[in-house]
């Protein structure tokens, strides 16, 4: 079987990179056909919209028709490549791999367009659009998978995200001083401001802030046991969760906060770092409290607390975190089990 990965999808975004090596692992040819627009974009998609002749010149580069495949996939973030797409299918079927809804993303989350501004409607409107487009949406939890199916998706179908295992490989040993690591987007999703209060009330933990974004301003004030680094390696990330005493999820309160596992979470089980996270609708589909993961209320500064004291003095409960959630990692988010999982829902497209 051959699938084209189409569109003007984020070629290094890990959602795109990963189906890719799955369905390869998988035993798919995965050819691609692809012209680069959101590569380095995906935080400024204001740039994005306005520079609607940028767009515009990528949709019509898509237009030339790829021959031999049997199934067409559209890549994150793909909503404004339906019309290329369906053209480029020639009846085939067409599987969208969106990721976020952008009004619930831009909008609701980021609060980069105001509600019912005239921005924010064109986004539902482009949203409902490309998923009524698709013969088949891929979510990444029932969560999402509900709400696309309120914006008009036909069929919906759920493939966890999973992390690349060519980076991200088991290897955490528990530190000699205990230190809680967030790498990351600074988004609304991930509740900074959580981390960070959680630290206040935790002086004696050691609290490492890995990345930048939208809310770097709130780092300016950040207390003295939380050091930030604002750019490390892709590929360096793995040395950066092995040298953990816990890696942290997301803690934001939003809808969209509820939806998600994010990539940060699955790559810190795949490298075996107890993992500390939101209990939301979404983490409870992969995970179970006190057993493969620490489950906090989401924006509950001192439940997080609480709970990385305990995790901190406590090595057994460490070693059990780190050892069950490798192994949920792999018995329901490897790149073998996500593999077989994509080639199902492309068969079960074509059929």
């Amino acid at each position: 079987m051959r699938v084209l990965y189409f569109g003007t999808y984020d070629r290094v975004y890990p959602r795109n990179a990963q189906v890719i090596s799955c369905l390869r692992g998988a035993g798919v040819d995965v050819v691609e056909h692809h012209v680069s627009v959101w590569e380095g974009r995906q935080d400024n998609w204001e740039a994005g919209l306005a520079s609607s002749s940028r767009v515009a010149v990528s949709e019509l580069r898509l237009l030339r028709r790829p021959k031999g495949f049997d199934a067409l996939i559209v890549g994150y973030p793909g909503h404004f490549d339906f019309p290329a797409a369906r053209w480029a299918a020639r009846g085939r079927p067409v599987v969208f791999n969106p990721l976020v809804s952008l009004a619930d993303t831009l909008v609701d989350d980021r609060a980069r367009f105001r509600s019912g501004s005239q921005a924010a409607r064109a986004l539902g409107a482009l949203d409902r659009f490309a998923f009524r487009r698709a013969d088949v949406v891929v979510a990444d939890t029932d969560a999402h998978a509900t709400l696309f199916r309120e914006l008009g998706a036909r069929r919906v179908e759920t493939a966890l995200v999973g992390a690349e295992e060519r980076v991200f490989t088991p290897g955490w040993t528990a530190p000699e001083r205990f230190g809680a690591l967030f790498v990351g987007k600074l988004i609304p999703l991930h509740g900074l401001e959580t981390i960070l209060e959680a630290a206040r009330l935790a002086p004696e933990l050691t609290f490492r802030i890995v990345g930048n974004g939208q809310l770097d301003a709130l780092l300016d004030a950040r207390p003295p046991n939380v050091d930030w680094v604002r750019w490390v390696d892709y590929e360096e990330l793995p040395r950066e969760l092995h040298a953990a005493g816990c890696a942290l999820g997301i803690f934001g309160t939003s809808a969209k906060a509820a939806r998600v596992i994010p990539n940060k979470a699955y790559q810190a089980l795949a490298c075996g770092a107890p993992l500390v996270t939101a209990d939301t609708p979404a983490a409870r589909e992969l995970l179970t409290d006190g057993a493969d993961a620490l489950l906090v209320p989401p924006g509950d500064a001192r439940a997080l607390a609480a709970a990385l004291r305990h995790l901190a003095g406590d090595r057994a409960l460490a070693q059990t975190l780190s050892a069950n959630g490798l192994r949920t990692y792999h018995e329901r988010a490897s790149e073998a089990v996500l593999g077989a999982r994509w080639r199902e829902i492309v068969e079960r497209a074509r059929a």
